[in-house]
């Protein structure tokens, strides 16, 4: 006789273990499908390509405002220096003045105008004065040179005070663009990271022989210095002597450079003075827009003025190309969109 019992049912811990599985399992496949792919060495070396052409655009606006920082630096020790040495001056005429009432009242009395002038602010009672006819034609003389000296003190002053607010401005505007730079080159390195050693010596590897082959086929520095001329083929030497120096961002050598620091110490060498960052070296001769007439020892600007080096010749750059590379020779088509030369020295 069959028997008539029902199925015995799953216990609930059962059931919910089995719901908790099943919805592990779900989740974990949903998980394997939407998981992007990791990239390839390919499209980190890209990533991370950008990062650092978008951290050189912030190094050089970092380099041009510690340049405005030390311009306004200087102006305002200048316009201090100068307020210091009219203070003095204005001391002395108001000793001078104060001699003439010292006399007056040996002689008989002090001038009621110069009482009134001693026992009150200057300016108040040079309102005054104007209509007074008591005081000696020196008296006035010196009054007015009292009043010039204020006036100038007083304009010197507030210049100072607005280059001061400037220079403030400029300071935490540094800070901002130094946290920018800083940002991305951790995020390039992060980037980096995520690729394995074996994939990092590739990706070096094959960096150094493009820009060694391009230098090698390419660049024949003793011809091409020759056949430059003036004082930027001079510097272009110079800066021949540290291929193979890191690039460090905000550094202007000796032994580190980012590009428009190596542009900078190298004329430095030779005797010029050109400007500290890209924004301002762009100013420091006539521009060049037709490549052909590129002569060694220009200096050749790309990516909107993100980025300086030498015209070497034939083609090439010498120049600090970015956070992990060395100075090198290179061909220009890698450094971004020409946008001119500039011939310092004329």
């Amino acid at each position: 006789m069959a028997s008539h019992r029902r199925p015995k049912q799953p216990s609930r811990f059962r059931v919910t273990a089995l719901t908790v599985t099943a919805a592990a399992a779900v989740v974990m496949s949903s998980q394997a499908a939407n998981a992007a792919p990791k990239p390839d060495k390919k499209e980190v070396k890209a990533k991370v390509d950008k990062l650092h052409e978008e951290a050189e655009g912030a190094t050089e606006k970092y380099n041009a405002a510690k340049e405005k920082q030390g311009t306004l630096e200087k102006q305002v020790k200048n316009l201090q220096d100068t307020a210091a040495r009219g203070q003095s001056d204005l001391n002395e005429l108001r000793k001078g003045l104060g001699s003439l009432a010292t006399a007056q009242y040996r002689s008989g009395g002090v001038d009621p105008s110069l009482q009134l002038f001693l026992s009150a602010e200057p300016d108040q009672f040079l309102e005054r004065a104007a209509t007074m006819n008591q005081l000696t034609a020196k008296q006035a003389e010196s009054l007015r040179k009292i009043q010039a000296k204020q006036r100038t003190l007083a304009q010197q002053r507030e210049e100072a005070s607005g280059k001061l607010a400037d220079l403030s401005a400029v300071r935490k505007e540094l800070s901002a663009k130094k946290q920018t730079v800083q940002g991305k080159l951790a995020e390039a390195q992060r980037l980096y990271n995520t690729l394995t050693a074996a994939e990092q010596a590739a990706l070096e590897k094959q960096e150094e022989e493009r820009a060694s082959r391009d230098a090698g086929e390419r660049a024949d520095f003793g011809g091409e210095v020759a056949a430059g001329s003036g004082i930027g083929a001079a510097a272009m030497a110079q800066a021949r002597t540290k291929i193979g120096a890191p690039y460090d961002w905000g550094n202007k050598g000796p032994n580190a450079f980012d590009c428009s620091g190596l542009v900078y110490w190298a004329f430095q060498q030779v005797g010029r003075e050109v400007g500290g960052s890209t924004y301002s070296q762009m100013d420091d001769g006539p521009k060049i827009y037709n490549r052909s007439e590129l002569r060694p020892g220009d200096l050749v600007f790309f990516n909107d003025l993100q980025h300086v080096g030498f015209y070497a010749g034939n083609g090439m750059s010498l120049h600090a190309p970015y956070p992990g590379a060395n100075v090198r020779v290179e061909d220009m088509k890698y450094l971004g969109p020409f946008m001119y030369g500039v011939r310092v020295g004329g």
